[in-house]
């Protein structure tokens, strides 16, 4: 044996004293943990154990901190691990490595108190923490964990932003109830951030009806399945038309579910359901905005807003309320003496609060309407106008048919287009539709044939040539037919034209020839009528030519007329002078004129009663030769005259005249011996 010396035998034990106390102190950082694996001298772990507790041989469940710690040398093995960071966006998932089995129908363990967030492995395994994946998660954070006791996952949080929810689907929990599609609400699990909470209070698994409104959410992803959904906005001039997936069952009587109070505009499901809120398409809509409404519980359907334009009414067809009965419609709006037009389809025209055809319609405007519960028909109140002519000129008239081809009486075929104006009056409108249906309804199924039928009953009976000659009358017989029959459908008519008639060919031909003949008359009667008129102006022109002659001569008259006033008025004057001055003369002359007419009378009677018997004795024209002769050896009388005369060819003519001439100077005073003489064939003038 070899002998130790005593500085070797300090070096032995001062090498094997720092040795041990190598081996008992731990030195953890502050970034670190310590986990302790016991080799011997320990307890054996229970079977299906595989983290030790204190004692007990293996990798132990309580880990060492940062800082400095002694223990027994060569006894544990010491293992270092980072600490567990959650950063702030994140949690932390936990599935326990050990502890005691989850009883069977459960997914998830238990929750334990004590574990201090899983920090304290061993409390946790103590108080019978269940292995398998943990409700509880951890938010963000540092965390000592020890990693061979429990696995930590993780994941971000539920993040939803604005205008968005989410929509849960819990794998864990109780039943639904048979006939509902979603779980029933349950109080106090924090917006399923509290998972425990949701299972011990009676959670359901499946589709949630509480949704997540826009937040931060640590929710356990294992348990709850979140889809992210847009919220539910309703633009401009929409409307949101809504039906339940869950609630109660709707009558078969009924098409849409009743109103309930209280759901907020549908965003509070679980109110809609306490309050009995039926499945199915539900009379309450949605107005333009933002709603969180559960996409699982109901279905929203955009729809566009009932606009109703200048010239038009709504027509409403209500598919709720009560039951129309005759009594009631009777009581409602007919009189006595016309309730027998509550026959037929009409009745269905029913007052507010009656399923059917509503009396009241809708003027122009915007209207939020459910168009589930209420159907709308447009219908135009201003004249509506029908075609039957050429479609090629009328290509942006939805109104257009093929011209009408109707045969005459006479067998000839005749092209007839015609237009139809007609009007529906507001309050007649829901008449119109109980009756019809639609405008087109209308147009197709009885103007149409209406108008095709009443022409071709009145070509029929009459002639082709006449029918066009008297097209005034055919188209009023067709407006009254026409008339009466849409009075039946609640329309007005307001005119029926005939725009044109096309003849055959040949007879248009015939009609032409006659027509053209016809004017060639009237063109002559106008012509002969032209120039007659032409003479009588050329008349009326020449007389114009005349007229200031005329007017010259009128004021020339009457300048004459003045004068001779004049001259009347001076003459007048002059001779009342002369009067007066000539009467004194007058009455010395008398006395001479009246010897000398005694005188002369006595010379002129013997002188008579001498010719009187040279007469009697030689004869009167033999006496007036004898004068003359006697005149002429005188010199009274010119045997020469100043004027000659001839005779007119009749034999005598010339002797007469010269007779006649010379009593005329027998008979005349001496002043009239030099007559002027004009004379003809057969008279004679002396002036």
């Amino acid at each position: 044996m070899f002998e130790l010396s005593f500085p070797l035998i300090v070096f032995t034990l001062a090498a094997i004293g720092i040795g041990l106390l190598f081996n008992s102190i731990v030195i953890v950082g502050g970034q670190e943990i310590a986990i302790l694996e016991r080799r011997w001298l320990g307890k054996p772990m229970p079977e299906g154990r595989v983290v030790a507790l204190s004692g007990e041989v293996g990798i132990n469940a309580k880990i060492l901190g940062p800082g400095l710690h002694f223990l027994t040398p060569f006894l544990f093995k010491v293992l270092k691990q980072p600490l567990l960071v959650i950063e702030e966006n994140e949690i932390g998932l936990i599935d326990a490595i050990d502890g005691v089995p989850v009883p069977n129908g459960r997914i998830f363990s238990r929750a334990v108190d004590g574990h201090n967030l899983f920090q304290d492995g061993e409390m946790f395994l103590k108080n019978q923490g269940e292995k398998g994946s943990q409700l509880e998660v951890l938010p963000p954070g540092i965390y000592r964990i020890n990693p061979y006791l429990f696995r930590v996952q993780t994941v971000p949080v539920v993040n939803i932003e604005n205008n968005q929810i989410g929509v849960l689907i819990a794998t864990d929990g109780g039943s639904i109830e048979s006939g509902r599609l979603l779980a029933k609400k349950i109080e106090g699990h924090n917006c399923f951030q509290n998972a425990q909470a949701f299972l011990e209070k009676g959670g359901e698994k499946g589709p949630q009806l509480e949704i997540l409104l826009p937040g931060r959410y640590r929710i356990h992803p294992k348990l709850f399945q979140v889809q992210i959904k847009e919220a539910t906005v309703i633009p401009t001039k929409k409307v949101g038309l809504v039906t339940a997936n869950d609630g109660a069952t709707l009558a078969s009587t009924e098409y849409i579910s009743r109103p309930v109070p209280g759901h907020s505009d549908f965003q509070d499901g679980a109110g809609f359901l306490v309050r009995g809120g039926q499945r199915g398409p539900q009379l309450d809509f949605l107005r333009p905005g933002t709603y969180y409404i559960n996409p699982l519980m109901f279905t929203v359907v955009l729809d566009d807003v009932l606009s109703v334009q200048r010239g038009e009414v709504a027509a409403i067809v209500s598919n709720i309320g009560k039951d129309p009965v005759i009594e009631c419609l009777t009581t409602a709006y007919q009189s006595a003496e016309n309730s027998e037009t509550l026959k037929g389809v009409e009745r269905y025209v029913v007052p507010a609060g009656y399923r059917g055809i509503q009396k009241e319609v809708l003027g122009p405007g915007t209207y939020y309407l459910n168009k589930l519960a209420f159907t709308s028909h447009i219908i135009p109140t201003t004249n509506i106008t029908i075609d039957w002519a050429d479609e090629k000129l009328h290509k942006n008239s939805p109104r257009v048919f093929d011209p009408l081809a109707i045969v005459s009486h006479d067998g000839f075929e005749m092209t007839v287009e015609v237009k139809v104006i007609l009007r529906v009056q507001p309050e007649q409108a829901p008449h119109m539709v109980a009756r019809i249906g639609t405008i087109e309804n209308l147009v197709e199924h009885v103007i149409h044939p209406l108008i095709d039928s009443s022409f071709r009953n009145q070509a029929s009976s009459t002639e082709a040539m006449k029918f066009m000659q008297d097209r005034h009358v055919e188209q009023a017989k067709a407006e009254q037919h026409v008339i009466d029959e849409l009075r039946k459908y609640h329309v007005e008519c307001v005119s029926v034209l005939i725009c044109q008639i096309k003849l055959p060919e040949r007879l248009m031909q015939t009609m032409t020839d006659k027509v053209v003949a016809t004017q060639q008359m009237s063109m002559y009667d106008a012509q002969q009528e032209a120039e007659g008129r032409r003479r009588e102006m050329e008349k009326i022109k020449a007389q114009a030519n005349l007229q200031p002659n005329l007017v010259k001569a009128e004021i020339d008259v009457q300048i004459a007329a003045q004068q001779k006033q004049q001259s009347i008025i001076l003459a007048e004057g002059r001779s009342q002078s002369t009067r007066l001055e000539q009467e004194g003369i007058a009455a010395g002359i008398a006395a001479v004129g009246s010897a000398e007419g005694e005188k002369i009378r006595a010379i002129g009677q013997a002188t008579a009663e001498s010719y009187e018997l040279q007469v009697r004795a030689i004869g009167q024209n033999s006496l007036s030769t004898i004068e003359v002769m006697r005149q002429v050896s005188n010199g009274g009388i010119k045997i020469t005259p100043e004027i000659l005369i001839q005779g007119g060819g009749q034999e005598g003519t010339s002797g007469n005249v010269l007779a006649a001439f010379m009593a005329s100077l027998m008979l005349g005073s001496k002043n009239a011996s030099h007559p002027k003489v004009q004379t003809t064939a057969n008279e004679l003038t002396a002036e």
